[in-house]
């Protein structure tokens, strides 16, 4: 009964129409503006179709606070920073994560799964890679509105992807990756007699990456900057509706730098930031709020998905300060002895008017030969639980480039 409960309100998320943020605020007579219930900032958070192309897959980065946008590269590249891989220092690399999914709550069969790889082209000029992310949500028994029974469904998701990279200097790279996204949360089923069926869609990241030793004395070090541009895509729905959401478009920049402190000793420390490139959603009653197009599509939704991406760097009604609010920021250190044995932590925040995502990470990792394994453990530290409370992630890596070293 737990399960059934908590898949109904998730797909009751992607479903219902965007109510207005007077659920989230108030209207403040002596001020003329509306406000938190707390008197400070709306609750203003922005909403996309397809969270999960914005889960984290892969175990290294979660146990930095989610952050890998100039982390060196490995296979998971692929879906923070492709251009990376054309600096990979392996020729062959594949990853498999395993993400268990509200494993605190008792569930067993909700989980995500990550596979990528990549090859270096051209003389390490250029490198091609492809991934596989697919989300389950379990077997899952649907019920209508008055409880009763209407059937049994496997709710799925995945997104494929293929990648290249290419160097344009010895310090320079940039990248282009191709998506196809697929999504059947409750295909066959209906809602006030509308169909439910699966959402397809096409995106593209655009990515680059930029590194330059770092002269210190005594100690060898090296600085890595990045950026990437990631689920710039066609927009979806679960119907036939005309009101279509938005993929989760993301701009992410990001830096690492390591110290090669001695022969044994190596240590990283890593940031990243990032803003989701959607409309915020209009603050305000219904008529404050009202759409000058379509009656049947909210006004911030008529966008073109690229007047979108521009637009959403000053639409926030609170303004500047809003904007600021709406970037998230990662910090992480990561440590390595002889390059077999790693431990990690980080830190993620999010504004709580925007989502309130708050968390610590710790991590292992151990690598031998070709070999490497990585965990993380996800810490809330505060009362907005997460999916991965309590919850251990792995990833395994293979550098066949080491072969026969």
């Amino acid at each position: 009964m737990k399960k059934i409960l908590i898949l109904t309100i998730m797909c009751f998320a992607f479903f219902v129409q965007d109510s207005y943020a007077q659920s989230q605020c108030r209207f403040n007579t002596g001020t003329g503006e509306w406000e938190g219930f707390d008197g400070g900032p709306c609750v203003n958070t922005l909403i996309t179709a397809l969270p999960f192309l914005r889960i984290i897959p892969d175990a290294r980065s979660a146990a930095l606070g989610d952050a890998g946008i100039a982390l060196s590269a490995d296979p998971n590249a692929v879906f923070f920073n492709a251009s990376k891989l054309s600096f990979a220092e392996d020729d062959l690399g594949l990853s498999l994560t395993y993400t268990p999914w509200l494993r605190s709550l008792g569930l067993n069969d909700v989980y995500m799964a990550y596979l990528s790889g990549y090859k270096k082209l051209d003389d390490d000029l250029s490198a091609v890679a492809v991934s596989l992310k697919y989300f389950s949500l379990g077997r899952i028994a649907f019920t209508d509105a008055n409880g009763q029974s209407i059937g049994e469904g496997n709710p799925n998701e995945f997104e494929l992807t293929g990648a290249y990279s290419r160097k344009l200097s010895e310090k320079l790279s940039v990248g282009i990756s191709l998506k196809f996204i697929f999504s059947n949360l409750a295909s066959g089923q209906a809602i006030d007699n509308v169909e439910i069926t699966p959402a397809t869609a096409g995106a593209a990241d655009l990515s680059l990456f930029y590194t330059t030793p770092v002269d210190l004395p005594n100690i060898k070090t090296e600085l890595s900057v990045g950026a990437a541009v990631t689920n710039i895509g066609t927009r979806v729905s679960y119907t036939n509706s005309a009101n279509r959401d938005y993929l989760p478009a993301n701009l992410g920049i990001g830096a690492a730098w390591k110290l090669d402190l001695d022969q044994y000793n190596q240590l990283t420390f890593v940031t990243d930031f990032n803003k989701l490139l959607v409309p915020t959603p209009c603050v305000g009653d219904a008529a404050d709020c009202e759409n000058s197009g379509d009656p049947e599509i909210i006004d911030y939704k008529e966008q073109s998905v690229i007047g979108s991406i521009f637009n959403s760097f000053g639409d926030a009604p609170d303004g500047a300060s809003e904007e600021f609010r709406e970037i998230n920021y990662s910090v992480g250190v990561e440590y390595w002895y002889d390059q077999q044995f790693a431990v990690r932590a980080g830190y993620y925040n999010e504004d709580a008017t925007k989502g309130n995502r708050k968390y610590f990470t710790l991590g292992l990792g151990i690598k031998y030969n070709i070999f490497g394994l990585n965990f993380s453990y996800l810490i809330p530290t505060n009362s907005q639980r997460s999916p991965l409370d309590n919850t251990l992630r792995f990833s395994l890596l293979f550098d066949f480039g080491e072969v026969g070293e």
